[in-house]
């Protein structure tokens, strides 16, 4: 029998909690990913993304390297819902589990939120090293000392999006030392005053969370929150 974390995204319990599967800031994401290849100099030939959702990161990033191929894997069969428009511009998108479906390398590997929501993400990590030559993961830093004393905000994203790990930056980058990863770049997001989806307690929170990052913008992410951050790296 599957697990209740995993069966939330296979009989659509997900879509009832997220009937726009996110879709709201994934160009955003995309954003943020090319900007960082750029200032890399990177210029991946094949992008794959290992929980793609409703794919609509593929999308926006196929029209900034339109000649690189794209796929897109998720577990969850209400995803395929959002995928007709991708499927025709090019983008191969997949319901099931990538280490079975999977048989080729590729250039870069994608995972866009998707750590905070699997058991062992270790493990899943560990076993994407065949597949991939570097690896761009996004990580919501939920882990604040604010929502810690709050814990409401904790319970919520737990609930409504199923994130089971919470993370600081220092803890990203420890998870990516024991996995074997070697980091080239990151920067943070910004996401509390750039995210389209911020809503309104977010957009009350900019004035002391600007002044706690001005003074130490490591403090002031995990003193008050509201950071996500963009993370590329490669297996040793």
């Amino acid at each position: 029998m599957d697990d209740p974390i995993t069966m939330r995204y296979l009989e659509g319990d997900y879509l009832n909690h997220n009937p726009a599967w996110d879709m709201g800031d994934s160009a955003w994401k995309a954003e943020k990913i090319i900007a960082l290849l750029y200032k890399n100099t990177i210029a991946p030939e094949s992008f794959c993304e290992v929980g793609c959702g409703a794919g609509k990161i593929l999308g926006s990033l196929k029209v900034t390297f339109p000649d690189a191929k794209f796929t897109g894997y998720d577990i969850a069969p209400d995803a395929e819902k959002f995928w007709a428009d991708l499927r025709q511009s090019g983008v191969s998108l997949h319901v099931g589990d990538f280490f079975l479906q999977n048989d080729q390398k590729h250039d870069l590997i994608m995972l866009i939120d998707v750590l905070e929501h699997i058991a062992d993400p270790h493990k899943f990590l560990l076993g994407i090293k065949p597949f991939a030559n570097k690896i761009v993961l996004h990580f919501p830093l939920d882990l604040s000392a604010l929502s810690v004393l709050r814990e409401k905000p904790l319970l919520y994203v737990r609930r409504k999006v199923g994130h089971i790990h919470y993370f600081t930056k220092g803890l990203v980058f420890e998870l990516l030392e024991e996995c074997g990863l070697e980091l080239i770049d990151w920067q943070y997001t910004k996401a509390a005053f750039s995210s389209p989806k911020a809503n309104w307690k977010t957009r009350i929170a900019q004035l002391p969370r600007k002044i706690a990052y001005t003074l130490n913008k490591d403090f002031g992410a995990r003193l008050l929150g509201g950071e996500t951050l963009m993370v590329l790296a490669k297996f040793k």
